[in-house]
């Protein structure tokens, strides 16, 4: 890919390097990246050992560090972060790679900050996503791992980054400030032909909004991010269909790709009623099918997978990837190593 057609410098792609089949390889460099987050910088009123423990890591990101050396900071919240920090990269650096270690957390429901994941996420999808020239479904990959305010009116369904915002000092020059009803120091753009080629100078801002309405390109573009997650985690190939309402459809089998989406399915799947409520909620759904059978369990072959997306109550929409690991009948669950 081309320097000017680079995107997502802030997922630390650039701080790894990748082993023969293309998996990403934690470096020295990268972890250090995390030693620069506010939670881990001691401020100045840090104690003695604090400080030395932020300088040795410096020196060495990879260096052993016993409970004792972080139970003698003295600040109770300090303690909480380097603990976490600790295990956090114990776990990343005994995994083969990145992709292996974002299954084995799923997998063996290992408790990790939410934070952490979704940086995780970031990484493994700049990875897969490197080939792609399509800035739809490079906005769409967004939403694996940033939350989206949705804003549903007039036949869109506009999916905005939650914690976006303008400098102050810009005015807005988009009709899409007054749709959405934001403060008039927000700028931002529906991403559309006229403005696709701007997403790659943008990217780390995360300030395009998509449209996700049924029939739109928004849809279609995260279909096709699915299919990149799974043929690259699970090494599994799939055809993906945005439908535009579930009619009719015997779900054999369903994944939830959030947490009301899954309260939905399961609400159907017991013999409820697809209520009104839930019609409103319910803002993607798609039929998955397994382009090699022998890949599924067998009761399953041949029988179509429906992937539902529903926003929460407030209106925001918080895929869980995960969902896609943990969730599908396959036969053979190991994916990487």
């Amino acid at each position: 890919m081309s320097a000017s057609r680079d995107f997502w410098r802030s997922s630390g792609h650039h701080l790894l390097d990748r082993d023969a089949s293309g998996r990403l390889l934690v470096t020295d460099e990268f972890l250090k990246a995390y030693l620069a987050r506010p939670e881990l910088v001691p401020p100045k009123d840090a104690c003695a050992a604090e400080r030395e423990l932020h300088r040795s890591l410096l020196r060495d990101p990879r260096l052993f560090v016993p409970v004792s050396r972080i139970a003698a900071i003295s600040d109770a919240d300090a303690r909480e972060n380097w603990q976490m920090m600790i295990s956090w990269r114990d776990h990343l650096v005994k995994h083969l790679n990145l992709e292996a270690a974002y299954l084995a957390i799923f997998r063996r429901n290992i408790r990790f900050p939410h934070v952490l994941i979704n940086q995780l996420v970031h990484s493994i999808l700049r990875n897969a996503l490197d080939d792609c020239d399509d800035a739809f479904t490079l906005r769409a990959a967004e939403m694996f791992f940033r939350p989206q305010k949705l804003v549903i009116g007039e036949g869109s369904v506009i999916a905005v980054d939650e914690e976006t915002e303008s400098p102050l000092d810009r005015q807005p020059r988009s009709p899409l400030t007054g749709l959405l009803g934001l403060p008039a120091t927000f700028d931002i753009d529906l991403l559309d032909d006229a403005t696709a080629a701007g997403y790659w100078q943008r990217s780390d801002r995360f300030d395009m909004a998509l449209d996700l309405a049924a029939g739109r390109r928004g849809l279609a573009a995260l279909g096709d991010v699915v299919t990149r997650w799974l043929s690259h985690l699970l090494a599994v190939d799939v055809a993906i269909e945005a439908l535009t309402e579930l009619r009719d459809a015997r779900l054999s089998w369903y994944v939830g790709l959030s947490s009301d989406a899954t309260r939905i399915g399961d609400e159907i799947w017991n013999g409820g009623e697809f209520s009104d409520a839930m019609r409103a909620q319910l803002v993607g759904l798609f039929r998955l099918t397994f382009l090699e059978p022998a890949d599924m369990i067998e009761r399953m072959r041949g029988e179509p997978v429906y992937l539902m997306m529903a926003m929460a109550p407030d209106e925001v929409l918080r895929l869980k990837p995960q969902n896609l690991v943990t969730g599908l009948p396959i036969r053979d669950e190991e994916g990487v190593s």
